[in-house]
């Protein structure tokens, strides 16, 4: 029978969509199951360029239907950004293969400076674009400089004529190769200061862009390019000055959260192998299940992937609630960047410590998963920028709450317009949230949600009465420490909520919540060891250590879940 909490080709059938959506994810899946395993992995293995994938994306629509905002659809019924569906793709696509999500991931980033912009002329090209099937790019990041945009070298001159001649390099560009349209950041010659930042189109195939290279040994097309003289006329030209800054970062809020769903894909095909061979590879005459380190370690790896999708579901509520008065989102964005990421390496670790050699074979999907799985908290900023964000809602998140409607689950077919003006980048410090607490307080009787509830009441006395002074405020290692603290307990909200919403089996949630103190414990003890910390901050981390509450018939059950994996996928070949 096959597990409801985790995607399974074989049943999905995503009714909540409406008929288009659905039949564009089960075109999308039956693609690449016909296409099977052998293929798929040969594929990766020869690092081919995307171009069957890309014609029967072409063929079906499929970007065009998923990637064109309603105000740009031209009536087109079935074309709008709806976050809710294109993270039910990028599981899909995780699933399947990190190639083809970054394929689509980078073409997320290239339309967001476009579907932001004011210009006219540049949305309908690139509506049309993507009707044709093309695929486009972000070009941000710089070789010497990274995604500091603050020092970018892409210059543009004026030509005279209204328009500029672009110079410059553009380093770690997906899509760089065949993108029909590349969002292009760069600064004015003539114009000193953030007035002089340019977001601007580019098309891979004109003479003056020269592609150099594609930077790492894979499928993904991650290239080096250079502008040499690149003419830039007024229809080029999708930001200027202070706005062209905020499209960068307002674009990163859109495309971060795609992260997660891709590494939750990634988890469950792993997942699905890992547990199969362990049930049937015999170890001193048992299966190598019966050992109990092997039950203990597939457990919490299903548990932790069940929270990565509770958690990223709910934040998805979030997103498409966004407005000017509600900016939640800002803080669960980086959470879905950094938390469900990280998790997803950890799921990844403990099925690879079971299988150990077979997660080697060539033969697996495992093989490149765990190879993939590490690029994820890599991508749209590292781990410790994400965390240093997350800190900055901390107090008001968890002792200034303030008061909101309740967030509906929001599975409707609706255009997601906000997340294309979002306004200024700034101004973190003043977003409020709603109270933590009530989440907890559902599920009180839960032994390891109660324990977990004392560790998260026990960081707001941290906060007000040992948090940080000025001068550890400058010590990044210490307050990275604290950060996963922090993320530990909006993880744990989330979940919470989620799981309220949706009627999860309980032993599941107690047996993650479990883990959870676990995980509280074992980042307190860090805090403890810190060159920085004070006495008194290390005589809170060790009084903020739990024990989770052990319930075997509890685990068993949870364990019988995680055996009924067994058998119940493997794709076809």
């Amino acid at each position: 029978m096959a597990d409801d909490l985790l995607f399974n080709p074989r049943t999905y059938d995503p009714q909540h969509f409406d008929p288009e959506t659905r039949r564009l994810l089960r075109a999308t899946v039956d693609w690449f199951e016909e296409r099977g395993k052998r293929r798929l992995i040969e594929d990766y293995r020869s690092r081919a360029w995307l171009a069957d994938f890309l014609a029967f994306s072409a063929k079906e629509g499929l970007f065009a239907t998923f990637l064109t905002p309603a105000s740009a659809a031209d009536g087109h019924a079935d074309k709008r950004w709806d976050t809710a569906r294109i993270a039910a793709l990028n599981e899909i696509f995780g699933f399947y293969g990190l190639d083809y999500w970054y394929a689509w991931q980078v073409t997320i980033l290239g339309l967001g400076p476009v579907w932001q912009s004011d210009n006219a002329a540049a949305r309908a090209r690139a509506a049309e674009l993507l009707a044709q099937g093309e695929v486009f790019a972000f070009g941000l990041s710089e070789k010497a400089h990274g995604a500091d945009i603050y020092s970018t070298d892409m210059l543009l001159e004026p030509d005279g004529n209204g328009g500029f001649r672009a110079t410059g390099s553009k380093y770690y560009i997906g899509n760089g190769n065949a993108a029909a349209l590349v969002s292009v950041f760069g600064r004015r010659t003539d114009v000193e200061g953030p007035d002089g930042y340019v977001f601007f189109a580019a098309d891979s195939r004109h003479p003056a862009y020269h592609l150099v290279k594609n930077v790492v040994d894979s499928s993904k097309y991650v290239s080096e390019f250079r502008l040499e003289d690149y003419p830039v006329g007024p229809d080029d030209v999708l930001h200027t000055g202070r706005a062209a800054f905020d499209a960068a970062l307002n674009t990163v809020n859109v495309g971060k959260f795609n992260l997660c769903t891709a590494s939750i894909g990634i988890c469950e095909h792993a997942m699905y192998e890992a547990v199969t061979h362990a049930q049937n590879r015999i170890l001193y005459g048992r299966p190598v299940t019966a050992f109990p380190h092997v039950r203990r370690e597939l457990t919490d790896a299903y548990v932790r992937l069940v929270g990565m999708k509770l958690f990223s579901d709910r934040a998805v509520d979030y997103f498409r609630t966004a407005g000017p008065e509600d900016r939640r989102y800002l803080l669960f964005n980086p959470m879905t960047k950094m938390k469900v990421t990280t998790e997803g390496e950890k799921v990844i670790d403990l099925m690879w410590d079971v299988i150990a050699a077979k997660g080697f074979e060539k033969d697996n999907y495992f093989a490149q998963a765990a190879v993939e799985i590490r690029g994820l908290p890599k991508l749209e900023g590292t781990v410790h920028v994400n965390l240093a964000l997350i800190l900055k809602f901390m107090r008001n998140h968890l002792l200034d709450p303030a008061q909101y409607a309740p967030v509906p689950t929001r599975l409707d077919a609706a255009d997601d317009d906000f997340l294309f003006g979002q306004g200024p980048a700034r101004g973190l410090g003043s977003v409020r949230f709603h109270d933590w607490r009530p989440a907890f307080d559902a599920y009180a009787a839960l032994p390891n949600v109660a324990r977990f509830r004392e560790q998260a009441d026990a960081l707001c006395t941290f906060v007000t009465t040992a948090a940080p002074d000025e001068q550890q405020s400058r010590d990044l290692d210490l307050l990275l420490a604290v950060g996963q603290l922090f993320a530990l307990v909006v993880h744990g909200q989330l979940i919470l909520e989620q799981a309220q919403l949706t009627g999860l089996d309980e032993d599941v949630l107690d047996e993650l919540f479990a883990v959870l103190v676990r995980d509280f414990s074992a980042h307190a003890v860090e805090l403890h060891g810190k060159d920085s910390a004070t006495e008194e901050q290390q005589s809170w981390a060790m009084g903020a250590v739990r024990r989770p509450v052990i319930d075997a018939a509890r685990s068993a059950r949870v364990w019988d879940r995680v055996e009924a994996l067994s058998g119940s996928y493997e794709m076809a070949p």
